[in-house]
């Protein structure tokens, strides 16, 4: 390759037809090299923060003469990551249109709507009251009290309630006709059986006045309504839930209500679709003029809701800035490209990401593992405790809580959106300690379950997850690539699936909204292990093999030296992996399988010249359609990877891919950029789902 010409890698050596790696690719060697301590991550463990050996992270599968790699910098703007979801039917989900515009508006409806919207901004810029007025009130009440009730007509929330009398009949009513005359019926006026007046906002004039607004009208071509609206979610440097509140919050209606197959980063720009109960393409087409960061299109009428795990994988466009090569002898390209193509060969391990982990000083796995030993007060401790790394309003309590041990006092000085520490120390706060001036076992577990659910599950989740980690990283330096007696594979593997097609019923992730697991993951689906027999016969590759996390609903694999590893690592963390059933439900972990290496499909890379952080070298779904509503020409295609700076000097590297469900994007990109995911330009998080 020269220069800095685009590379697709689907057009390589070793693809098949179908634009996916050739099964022969299987049969290569393949290196399997130990990550090497970098001095980064010496640096991120003197911030105490937690690096991807401490949570079992240390294999690496690319197939690579030497150990040059690049460095680069993530996500330094969020338009450096576009992640755009992968439906159930295989095509990429993208917004191609922002709904429904209103129709045009006659003449006259026009200068009706001119017409209230003027006197709207009389009103609002009339903020106060004629001198004349005020005097002719002041004939029945004080110059305060005349002020203070002319006051109503700007400020809804109050009313005034004079204390003078008016006995006389007329009196009262000429005040009553006075008030209406002077405020233009905003305000309104009542009686008192002890005839006195209560002042107060007419809210209901303002609800005639809406009510009478001429408004514009949607027209579309959906059909008949249906109870389900689906539509495309397009967002910026926001969470999926965050948006589902944001959403739920404009239409008066239940969280609950809006459905999604999974969450999406933050720190990105990303596309999915999402579904809603009871409500029209009229309503929520409108949301597009007050929503900031995000929008809505593509918009269809459908008989169910798009349902948690409903979706194949996501397709990521990354953005690597500022790359260089670890060795200054070799060239970029020369550096990567042997990487790539391994990853496109080969793939990577399937980690469970550092996002599984927390990050704080104290992985999550830590929490969970003395939650499942019911050692509930360690547990508190590990939660409230003085960390390197933590948000920073939550620093002071921590120290007060360490020093004292004073749920009242620290909890002063935690922020509620500290959810987990907040609501320990508000159960503690309320808990009596014993003669010693310690709080019992029960007091912890009390403030324990006072987390809210889905945070309390996810510390069990996080053990799970290291656990496996740990086994995936064990399995792959005892037997690299190679399928082993013993090995396991899911019983609804295409391969073996008719052995199972009467007993096999495959089941998804818990709907509930509360549930921490990753979409789609095969809980529920059985597993049973692999023969010599089959092993000799070739029947099972790698991408075929998959790897408990401990529960008492899976099988571990055969193979004695990959069942030790579950066994000596929990055994030292006083757990058995046979034993995983607790008193408190929650706590009681069923398992699943996890494949233990991942593809990587439709691979392609880009090397981009540039000079700016802000010079454009990709273009969002967003302003792509922009741009084809500019363009006259309406079938021109509008590039969406850009050429960049020629001549620039600095270099990116874009990277397009497709992974399936539960991977993470991150675990794909340390086979490329030299240091711990946990320093990938401060940001980890980025998970297929």
């Amino acid at each position: 390759m020269s220069g800095f010409a685009e590379k697709r890698l689907q057009n390589g050596e070793n693809v098949g037809a179908d634009g996916n790696p050739d099964v022969s690719v299987k049969k290569q060697k393949i290196e399997v090299a130990t990550a090497p301590v970098v001095a980064d991550e010496i640096e991120n463990e003197d911030l105490g923060g937690v690096v991807e050996t401490d949570v079992g992270i240390t294999e690496f599968l690319n197939h690579r003469d030497s150990s040059v790699r690049i460095r680069g910098t993530l996500k330094q703007r969020y338009t450096d990551f576009l992640v755009n979801e992968i439906d159930v039917n295989g095509n990429v989900v993208h917004l191609t249109d922002l709904g429904f515009k209103a129709k045009e508006l006659t003449a006259e409806e026009k200068a009706i709507i001119a017409e209230q919207e003027r006197k709207a901004k009389e009103r609002e810029e009339r903020r106060t009251v004629d001198e004349e007025d005020k005097l002719k009130l002041q004939e029945f009440f004080s110059p305060e009290e005349a002020e203070e009730i002319l006051s109503l007509m700007f400020d809804g929330k109050k009313t005034v309630e004079p204390a003078k009398v008016f006995d006389d009949k007329d009196v009262r009513t000429k005040i009553h006709q006075l008030i209406r005359e002077i405020s233009d019926s905003n305000i309104e006026s009542v009686t008192t059986s002890s005839n006195t007046f209560i002042f107060g906002h007419n809210a209901n004039k303002n609800r005639r006045r809406k009510n009478n607004k001429v408004t514009t009208q949607i027209q579309h071509d959906l059909g008949d309504r249906k109870d389900y609206l689906h539509f495309t979610l397009y967002k910026e440097n926001k969470e999926t839930m965050e948006v589902a509140s944001i959403l739920a919050k404009f239409l008066k209606t239940q969280i609950k209500f809006i459905k999604y197959a999974g969450t999406k980063d933050r720190r990105g720009v990303t596309v999915q679709r999402m579904s809603i109960e009871r409500f029209t393409v009229e309503r929520v087409t409108t949301l597009n003029k007050a929503l900031k960061g995000c929008k809505l299109g593509c918009f269809s009428y459908e008989d169910k809701p798009i349902k948690l795990g409903d979706l194949s994988g996501n397709e990521f466009i990354i953005t690597i800035k500022d790359v260089e090569s670890t060795d200054p002898n070799v060239s970029i390209e020369d550096a990567l490209v042997p990487i790539l193509n391994s990853l496109r060969d080969t793939g990577f391990i399937n980690y469970y990401g550092m996002q599984r982990f927390g990050t704080f000083s104290i992985s999550t796995h830590e929490i969970g593992k003395q939650i499942l030993n019911s050692n509930w007060g360690k547990a508190v401790e590990l939660i409230l405790s003085e960390q390197k790394i933590a948000i920073p309003g939550s620093i002071e309590s921590r120290k007060i809580w360490a020093e004292t041990k004073d749920a009242a006092k620290a909890i002063k000085r935690m922020p509620k959106k500290c959810n987990a520490e907040f609501s320990i120390l508000s159960r503690l706060e309320r808990s009596e300690k014993d003669e010693n001036g310690e709080y019992s076992e029960g007091a912890y577990f009390n403030a324990i379950m006072g987390i809210p659910r889905n945070l309390r599950i996810m510390y069990g989740h996080a053990y799970q997850s290291y656990i496996w980690n740990v086994a995936t990283s064990k399995r792959i330096q005892l037997f690299g690539l190679k399928v082993v007696a013993g090995d396991l594979v899911l019983c609804n593997n295409e391969k073996i699936i008719d052995e199972y097609k009467d007993e096999l019923e495959k089941k998804f992730v818990d709907e509930e909204e509360d549930i921490i697991q990753d979409v789609k993951e095969t809980v529920g689906v059985g597993a049973r292990p692999i023969t010599q027999e089959e092993v000799d016969n070739c029947k099972f590759d790698i991408y075929d093999i998959v790897l408990p996390t401990p529960g008492y609903d899976v099988i571990y694999p055969e193979n004695e030296q990959i069942k030790n590893i579950y066994v000596e690592h929990m055994g030292k963390d006083g757990l058995d992996p046979f034993n995983m059933t607790r008193k408190v439900r929650e706590f009681s972990l069923s398992g699943s399988y996890r494949h233990i290496v991942s593809r990587v499909n439709n691979l392609e890379y880009y090397f981009r010249k540039y000079n700016k952080v802000t010079d454009p070298l990709v273009r969002t779904d967003l302003e792509l359609l922009k741009l084809r509503e500019e363009s006259e020409d309406k079938n021109v295609e509008i590039k969406q990877i850009l050429d960049g700076v020629p001549d620039g000097e600095k270099t990116a590297v874009i990277i397009k891919m497709q992974l399936g469900v539960s991977t993470y994007a991150t675990m794909a990109l340390r086979e490329v950029l030299e240091g711990d995911t946990s320093r990938f330009g401060g940001v980890v998080n980025i998970r297929s789902e």
